[in-house]
């Protein structure tokens, strides 16, 4: 049996990278690894209890982190929550992405006024999961992309951890794609450059971890008992709920360099 996770920072192969590129801003550490091989960037960030602490840096770091992806030439972003918006321990990519400004159909309204003119098009999507819908979440996307032709695709999604101490305490953003409904043990098709045909920017959040994983931290031996069983914090709506907000807030502000802060926030 294999200790599951879907953080780079969890496997064996990526740990040497990421323990030689820590920084350290305040309670919160920014890890960096980078597979050359294939230029795949994972940057990983940890805090503390977000219920707990002030998040100002938390959103301050996110932004930076993004602006390393983000680029001020890219005009047009496509945003996808994944999940089940019904599990709420998978709905963490739903709920932020309820929260993020659309502005694919306004852009052309604004162009002569000034506080608004550089709003860049940002189109937004939760396209639920293949048992409520029928159709692969990665068909959906892609779909939806070849239509709306966004220079890049942002999805948010809900992970596993391997250890129950990263649980809402941790934010994984890369750009070699995702599997949704790994978090779940449900993984689909992947969403990626190469399955998309469009760059793609993956921000994952580690909301559950599976009993063997448990079983592990506190014997130190691989056993295998429920393979079926994934554990969540008893507090998992109110984690989703607080760190959504975290994220679309630096989400939404990534995606409008150019314009006020108030404004934006007004506007969401």
């Amino acid at each position: 049996m294999s200790i599951r996770t879907d953080l780079a920072i969890e496997t064996d192969e990526n740990k040497e990278k990421y323990i030689s590129n820590i920084k350290k801003r305040g309670k919160i550490s920014v890890l960096k690894a980078l597979e050359k091989e294939k230029n795949n960037k994972y940057i990983t960030i940890e805090f503390p209890d977000i219920l707990k602490e002030e998040n100002d840096e938390l959103n301050e770091i996110i932004i930076d982190v993004l602006g390393e992806f983000i680029n001020k030439k890219i005009e047009k972003v496509f945003v996808v929550g994944l999940g089940n918006p019904d599990m709420i321990s998978d709905a963490i990519g739903v709920k932020t992405a309820k929260k993020i400004l659309a502005t694919r159909h306004i852009t052309s309204l604004f162009k002569n006024v000034s506080e608004l003119r550089n709003l860049k098009s940002v189109a937004v999507l939760t396209p639920d999961v293949l048992g409520n819908t029928g159709i692969e979440t990665a068909e959906i996307i892609k779909a939806a992309a070849k239509k709306i032709e966004p220079q890049l695709i942002l999805v948010i999604d809900a992970l596993a951890a391997k250890s129950p101490d990263r649980l809402f305490k941790t934010i994984q953003i890369t750009n070699s794609g995702i599997s949704p409904g790994s978090g779940v043990k449900n993984s689909r098709k992947e969403i990626s450059e190469k399955s998309i045909g469009c760059k793609v920017l993956a921000i994952g959040v580690p909301t559950v971890v599976d009993a063997n994983s448990i079983a592990f931290e506190i014997s130190g031996k691989e056993e295998n008992y429920r393979p079926d069983l994934v554990v969540t914090p008893k507090d998992v709506d109110i984690l989703t709920e607080k760190l959504s907000e975290i994220l679309s807030y630096a989400i939404n502000i990534s995606l409008q360099p150019d314009t006020d802060r108030e404004i934006i926030l007004d506007l969401v």
